[in-house]
């Protein structure tokens, strides 16, 4: 699977630690990422990630981009809730991109722990139920 990772500044840090919780599982999957959010998830994991650039330049419109394309499976936006951000219309974008092509999104730790393990036990391979090959 493709998998985008995205965290707002006050998330980034929960980003390292899940994705160092889950590193065995996210190491089978092409990892994707906004620029800072993939350069300290890599430094901090050894996870190989294809950083593009940060939110705020243009970043989450690449992510929304490729999930146009159909080429991002799983989204990993781990937002601040707390705290306004510039970027909300890109994200708000993003997450409609997401529901537009039936991409799973998680928002926060705990949907993201279960997509995850969701993920791990085999029940994300919904593209075969949508578009079944005959």
């Amino acid at each position: 699977m493709n998998i985008a990772l995205i965290a707002h500044d006050a998330r980034k840090e929960l980003m390292v630690q899940f994705c160092i919780a889950y590193c065995g599982t996210l190491s089978g999957h092409n990892l994707c990422a906004t620029g800072t959010t993939g350069k300290i998830v890599s430094e901090a994991t050894g996870l190989s990630i294809t950083s593009f650039l940060s939110g705020a330049q243009g970043g989450e419109e690449q992510v929304a981009s490729r999930i146009a394309c159909n080429e991002i499976d799983l989204v990993l936006i781990f937002r601040d809730p707390l705290k306004p951000d510039s970027g909300q219309p890109n994200e708000a974008n993003l997450l409609r991109l997401c529901d537009v092509h039936n991409v799973p999104v998680a928002t926060n730790i705990a949907t993201a722990e279960a997509l995850i393990h969701a993920l791990e036990r085999g029940d994300l391979d919904w593209r075969d139920i949508v578009n079944p090959k005959n």
